[in-house]
């Protein structure tokens, strides 16, 4: 929703969905998760207690949980969050664009808080080798759906920012991605 510039109502009910979950532990919660029934749907109003029981999607003291909604929807803190994960995702997208190497591109144009990036797996591993970057993986779905054929000294990676991330973070990746592509495009390999 933060990304396409839409409404809730929009991305809802307006569109004609029942029933939504809507999940908030990607975006600041601890295993906060709501279910949001439109459309005056009487037989779901009343079985859902019940079916929420028997798929034991139940913890103790559930109000905990559930109150972290209120800070969560206060001032569109949610929305905040998003936006912000996005933007540090746009931010590494213009940064790998702007290097212009044959080690490291873009598979697709970001359009949320993901990039699928193309990388030789000797710049991942320089990269992993610092030691300071969050663990990101090979994503090995999809590869067949690459714009431009993946080598077989590539890989396909998937890298998730959040509403935690800093642009520090990002500039530092950046820098290091930057880094590790000079040096194999040189010949000299990653250096220790």
């Amino acid at each position: 929703m933060a990304a396409l510039g839409c409404t809730a109502a929009e991305m809802s009910w307006k569109s004609g969905v029942d029933i939504l979950s809507f999940g908030a532990s990607k975006n600041g919660c601890w295993c906060a998760e709501a279910i949001l029934v439109f459309n005056d749907l009487q037989q779901a109003h009343k079985d859902f207690p019940f079916l929420r029981k028997r798929a034991a999607h139940l913890f103790s003291k559930t109000r905990f949980i559930a109150a972290q909604f209120e800070a969560y929807f206060h001032d569109s803190l949610w929305l905040r969050n998003a936006r912000h994960a996005n933007e540090m995702a746009f931010r590494l997208a213009s940064s790998i664009r702007s290097m212009r190497s044959k080690m490291v591109r873009l598979a697709w144009k970001p359009q949320a808080n993901e990039l699928f990036v193309v990388m030789r797996q000797s710049v991942a591993d320089g990269i992993r080798s610092i030691g300071r970057i969050s663990p990101f993986y090979e994503w090995l779905p999809g590869k067949e759906d690459v714009r431009e054929p993946i080598t077989a000294e590539e890989g396909l990676f998937r890298l998730v920012t959040t509403f935690a991330t800093t642009a520090d973070e990002i500039d530092e990746f950046g820098t290091l991605l930057s880094k590790f592509s000079k040096e194999e495009e040189g010949g000299t390999g990653p250096s220790s």
